[in-house]
């Protein structure tokens, strides 16, 4: 990767930028911030058509800041497409998945239920929030949180973020329709316990009880969706619990209780707890044919389904048609974890950002506020915080280019994550 030393073109082109995109913008976010310009050398390489890979080290308020860029135009010749590993219950590094999808470069995406962490539910691979890949929906959307959409319209990629909600329902052969809780997760654990989730289970009279230690609530009453992506056997139910195993055609070939086991070649299953259990007993016995849907939808009910092939949820929302998306709250914390971002410019190009961290002296990361500014500062419009601390990775031509760590004074070292956004060439 050729180093340029001739700094006079990237500095011009960050100034345009943080101009351009400043416009209209939350000085609050963006002063003090990181710096647009570059304080060093500026190391650059065209991956494809379209495509450009650009590693920087900024000044930022707490210290030096290093930055890794992926640009991704509408008309590139590559398109950008979400990954997991063997199956949806374990992880694997970014190389790893970058190396298996054939990717000219990847970076980590979603959340997902880390192991160790509180809330663990065994199943490390799990990602938290909105994960679709080939436009399946292998993830249902937390509440609160915005995703990263993409596709291809008329030939060229297309990309929004947005808040997006997922409400599944599954319709009973007699017409009988129940809401479809999720997929692909282990049944009856809502995280996080806010949002619409807390907000339905009370307007529906059914019972939550949140664990104070893991910010899970407990749903008692649930049907979950378990696909062949799963890759493992369901989790063990409780006793009352049953599972309808459907056939590649959609067809309930029998019910298994307790629920937990294989998942059926090429079909499905229908988990069920509490009065989710006897919905399945009552009107997906052997023989039916329940018809299942899981659309996204933005919060005013907008279908956005069509056309949607990779789809990844993040956790807070940085911008918003230029305008920093952030409330009080988040505008005032001060951590500076890694971070990963996703941005979408005016043009409709994609932005996969790295930000250093926990690397004192060489990269000290970035509050969300100075997220947003970053982001701004290289002409995003609309901007999105994916996972980050030890997870940020950014991969490049099977290298690794960042240093992603665990803590302060650890060595550099990748994580096992759930998902990736890959960019691959085509």
């Amino acid at each position: 990767m050729a180093s340029r030393p001739g700094r006079r073109r990237a500095v011009a082109l960050a100034a345009v930028l943080a101009l351009s995109a400043g416009t209209g913008a939350c000085t609050r976010a963006a002063e003090p911030g990181i710096a647009a310009t570059p304080s060093g050398p500026v190391t650059e390489r065209r991956l494809a058509p379209g495509v450009g890979y650009q590693e920087s080290v900024h000044r930022g308020p707490a210290g030096p800041v290093r930055i890794a860029v992926l640009r991704i135009a509408p008309d590139a010749r590559a398109r950008i497409t979400g990954a997991h590993g063997a199956n949806m219950a374990v992880t694997q590094t970014v190389r790893q998945a970058a190396r298996r999808a054939g990717a000219l470069a990847a970076v980590n995406a979603s959340y997902f239920d880390i192991k160790g962490g509180k809330a663990f539910s065994g199943y490390p691979g799990d990602p938290v929030g909105l994960y679709v890949e080939d436009g399946r929906v292998l993830s249902e959307a937390r509440d609160d949180g915005a995703a990263l959409l993409l596709g291809r319209r008329d030939g060229r990629l297309w990309a929004r973020i947005t808040q997006v909600a997922t409400p599944g329902r599954v319709t009973a052969a007699d017409g009988t329709e129940r809401r479809l809780d999720g997929v692909d997760r282990v049944a009856g654990r809502l995280r996080p316990c806010r949002g619409t989730d807390r907000d339905r289970l009370e307007a529906e009279g059914r019972s939550w009880r949140e664990d104070p230690r893991t910010g899970l609530c407990a749903d008692p009453d649930e049907i979950v969706e378990f696909t062949p992506s799963w890759g493992v056997d369901t989790p063990q139910g409780r006793r009352g619990s049953v599972e309808a195993l459907l056939d590649a055609d959609g067809t309930v070939r029998r019910l298994r209780s307790p629920a937990g086991g294989p998942v059926p070649k090429d079909g499905r299953t229908l988990y069920g707890t509490g009065e989710g259990a006897d919905w399945l007993r009552e009107h997906a016995g052997p023989g039916t044919v329940p018809s299942l849907a899981m659309p996204l939808t933005d919060l005013s009910g907008t279908d956005l389904t069509a056309g949607v092939e990779t789809a990844v949820g993040g956790g807070r929302r940085l911008l918003d048609g230029g305008r920093v998306a952030l409330g009080p709250r988040d505008l005032a914390a001060t951590d500076r974890p890694p971070r990963t971002l996703a941005g979408v410019t005016a043009d409709g190009s994609v932005l996969l950002v790295t930000v250093d961290g926990r690397d004192p002296g060489a990269s000290e990361g970035a509050t969300l506020s100075e997220a947003a500014g970053l982001l701004r500062s290289l002409g995003a419009v609309d901007g999105i915080n994916l996972d980050g601390g030890g997870s940020t990775t950014m991969v490049v031509d099977g290298e690794l280019r960042n240093r992603p760590r665990e803590a302060v004074g650890d060595p550099v070292g990748e994580r096992r994550v759930a998902t990736v956004l890959a960019v691959l060439p085509g």
